[in-house]
């Protein structure tokens, strides 16, 4: 059997991280090269959120999804404590995303 990962992830702009973006993939490092890219989202190019600043890893698509949606719904107070739990310098975590990289085909 296949092992797929599925990936919550929050982007921020590099200079005041005015901007939180929320969103899902089951493979974070072709969705990262994504928003890097001209083809990255209207919301993404318009704030130049690139930078990686958290993201969990699931089993199947739907716990991602519930999740994500919770996420949403959060106050930015409590996205950027949850953010500061694991992150607190607000790093960008590329090495951290290569050590848990999905498994299997791209979305």
């Amino acid at each position: 059997m296949l092992h797929q990962n599925y990936f919550v992830y929050m982007l921020t702009n590099d200079d005041r991280h005015t901007v939180l973006y929320i969103g899902i993939t089951n493979s974070l490092e072709r969705r990262l090269t994504e928003h890097g890219e001209r083809s990255r989202s209207h919301f993404t190019r318009q704030y130049n959120a690139h930078k990686l600043v958290y993201f969990e890893a699931y089993a199947d698509p739907r716990s991602a999804i519930e999740r994500e949606k919770q996420l949403k719904k959060w106050s930015r107070m409590k996205k950027e404590a949850l953010i500061a739990k694991r992150n607190p310098e607000w790093r960008n975590l590329p090495d951290e995303m290569c050590a848990t990289k999905a498994v299997g085909g791209a979305r």
